[in-house]
Formats: structure tokens, C-alpha cells, sequence
């Protein structure tokens, strides 16, 4: 009974995505997302494995499988995510003033390729709506691991500025901070990846996280693209590794790619913007490793980009991922992905006799 129950709402399940891929792609988000609020997506299993849980950040997470940011950027729909059983999400980017991103179209869908192509440009409804509404779920009891994905507004003069208010305003709320200074669909921004941009941010950024008066404060970390070569890799892992004792408590690896595989075959994928999704898994696992071999355990990492399955996830964390986040292979397989995603990684941990996944966490290196 249980496996023809699972069978029908796979079902509905992938008749509700074709619907939805009849439409522009950013208006097919925006009402997936309200059928998620509305608890019309359907009921997933949120339970877990012994061997999934694990503590980083000095915080214990149910699994390691996260919900990238992006999905839920206006923290519009935090329970309900948090319901399809995950072990942490991620909202935003929010940036501290309301800004409506670059013009429309701006999100593409590359169906052949099972890959996502965007270039928002941050919009955002602000810090002042989004914390709001991040702190409303949390009186009303919302405990799960939560992150908020840190922006900047196009307009500004002092992006240093915009990430410290960032961190002053979600500080009280989030269990981490993420410091994203890697997309590419702000002018300028990945400039702040150079080495001493890099060194003048994470002062002024650490500073703000050492003044918050919280009872508990969140991890902060940084978001770094995959579009980096080795002598960028080795500074800026040096470079947070040596603001560590200041509270920098990890990086996320990576952020979308500017770069177009030659294997592509949508038609779509000459748009300008970032890609994510199926093709950025080997790209992405590449410079996680990389990192990861420079960090030698001794900062945490948040593997992400294209993880379409538990074997992705198992590679991701074997690489030196002690977390991992998806988020574009949700549009094409829907939210039953997670619950799919843990009872793969469990069994791969049990196939290869590993008691806990923590245990795994760079097994290839």
C-alpha cells in the first residue's frame, strides 16, 4: 500500500512539473513556491537516517542535504521547505534595500541539458521585509536549520557596508550568514574575490559579526565562484583560514558559472548569466576539491552545484564537502528529490561500511 501511495504522488508529481514547464520559467516558480505554502505540493517524507546526522557549525543538522539559495529567496515559504525534509535551507539573496534586478526575461531553462540559466541581478524585497517575515516563523516555532544568503544593491557605494548591515539585521535570526560576493549577475561583484578586496570585506564583516548581542551567534561564511583558478583558490583559502579566529566559520563552493561546456545543446544556452544544474557537477566538484585540499580540515565547506542524485551528494562530500545544497534539479525532478537524495546517500554509506556520514567527508582526498 505504502509503495502504490509513493507511486501516485510520484505521479502528480512529475504532471504538476510538465504543467509547470509550460510556462515562463520565473512566473512557474513563483506558483510552485505559493503551492508550497499552501501544502499543495504534496506530503514527502521528512524522516532520516541515523547516519546522516552530523554537527558543523557547532550545530547539529538531521542530514547533510541542504536547499540552495534562490529557491526561497523572499522567505516566503520557510515551513513548508523546511517540511520537505531537509537538513538546513538557505533564503535569499537579500539585499538591504528593495531592488527590482535586472530586466525580464532573466530566467531560462535549458531542458536538454537539465540545467538553469539566470541573471536576476539580486532582486530582492529587502532586509526589512524578509527579516520580518524570517522572524515571525521563528516565534511561531520554526526550528529548523536555517541560512540567509547575504547581497548587495546594485547602487551601491560601499558593498562592504551593505554586508555588515546584512549581518547586524539577520544576525538574531539565522544560523548562518553567507557572505555571497560570486554571482555574476552584479557588475563588479566577483571583483570582491580578489585578494585584497577579499582581506578589507572579511574585516569589516567580521567586526559586525563580533558585535552582534545574540544569545547564539550564526556561522559566517563565504560564497565563492567555480570560475577560479589555483593561485585564487590557495589566497583565498589562505585569506579565510587566517580569519578564522575572527569568526569566519566556512566557505560555500561554488556558486553559478559563467562558463558554457561545449557539450551544451539547448539553444538557450548562449543567454547571458549563471549556469547551474546537471552540467556544472564535475566543474563544481573540481574546485571543491581543490579547496578543500588547500583548507586540509581546517575550515568547513558547503559543496554545491549540480547535484541531481545521492551519488552526486556522496562525490560531493568525498571531495571534502561536510554539507551539501541543490536547488535547479528541483525543477525537473520536484521536491520528492530530497527524500530520494538521503535514502541514496544512506545506502551508499551502508554499501561502503561508514557508521556516519561526518566519516566520509573527504574519504577521496
Amino acid at each position: 500500500m505504502a509503495n502504490l501511495v509513493w507511486m501516485m504522488m510520484t505521479m502528480f508529481e512529475q504532471i504538476g512539473l510538465h504543467a509547470l514547464r509550460l510556462l515562463d520559467p520565473e512566473k512557474a516558480h513563483g506558483i510552485a513556491l505559493k503551492t508550497l505554502k499552501l501544502g499543495m505540493a504534496g506530503s514527502y517524507d521528512a524522516s532520516d537516517h541515523s547516519c546522516l546526522a552530523t554537527n558543523v557549525f557547532d550545530r547539529k543538522f538531521k542530514n547533510p542535504i541542504g536547499i540552495a539559495a534562490g529557491f526561497d529567496k523572499h522567505c516566503e515559504a520557510l515551513p513548508e521547505t523546511l517540511a520537505l525534509g531537509p537538513g538546513f535551507t538557505e533564503i535569499g539573496g537579500v539585499a538591504p534595500k528593495p531592488q527590482a534586478g535586472n530586466p525580464k526575461p532573466r530566467l531560462f531553462r535549458l531542458t536538454e541539458d537539465q540545467a538553469v540559466i539566470n541573471r536576476f541581478g539580486f532582486n530582492s524585497l529587502g532586509h526589512e521585509v524578509v527579516a520580518s517575515r524570517l522572524e515571525e516563523d521563528r516565534k511561531a516555532g520554526v526550528r529548523g536549520i536555517v541560512g540567509v544568503n547575504l547581497a548587495i544593491n546594485k547602487t551601491t557605494e560601499d558593498p562592504a557596508e551593505d554586508y555588515a548591515e546584512g549581518i547586524r539585521v539577520f544576525g538574531a535570526f539565522a544560523d548562518f550568514l553567507t557572505i555571497n560576493i560570486s554571482s555574476p549577475n552584479t557588475a563588479g561583484l566577483r571583483d570582491l574575490q580578489g585578494e585584497a578586496a577579499l582581506a578589507s570585506l572579511l574585516d569589516h564583516s567580521t567586526k559586525a559579526h563580533a558585535a552582534l548581542d545574540v544569545p547564539k551567534k550564526p556561522a559566517l561564511l563565504v560564497k565563492v565562484a567555480p570560475d577560479l583558478d589555483d593561485s585564487e583558490i590557495s589566497a583565498i583559502s589562505d585569506l579565510a583560514v587566517s580569519f578564522q579566529a575572527n569568526g569566519l566559520a566556512g566557505l560555500v563552493v561554488s556558486n553559478t558559472t559563467i562558463a558554457r561546456p561545449p557539450h551544451l545543446k539547448s539553444p538557450l544556452s548562449a543567454e547571458t548569466g549563471g549556469l547551474s544544474g546537471a552540467p556544472l557537477f564535475e566543474s563544481s566538484t573540481s574546485v571543491l576539491r581543490s579547496f578543500a585540499r588547500r583548507l586540509d580540515g581546517r575550515l568547513p565547506i558547503i559543496g554545491v552545484g549540480g547535484v541531481t542524485s545521492g551519488e552526486h551528494a556522496y562525490l560531493k562530500i568525498k571531495a571534502g564537502a561536510s554539507l551539501v545544497q541543490l536547488y535547479s534539479a528541483l525543477v525537473y525532478q520536484g521536491p520528492s528529490l530530497i527524500s530520494r537524495i538521503k535514502q541514496e546517500l544512506a545506502d551508499l554509506l551502508q554499501r561502503d561500511g561508514i557508521a556516519h556520514v561526518s566519516d566520509a567527508v573527504g574519504r577521496d582526498l
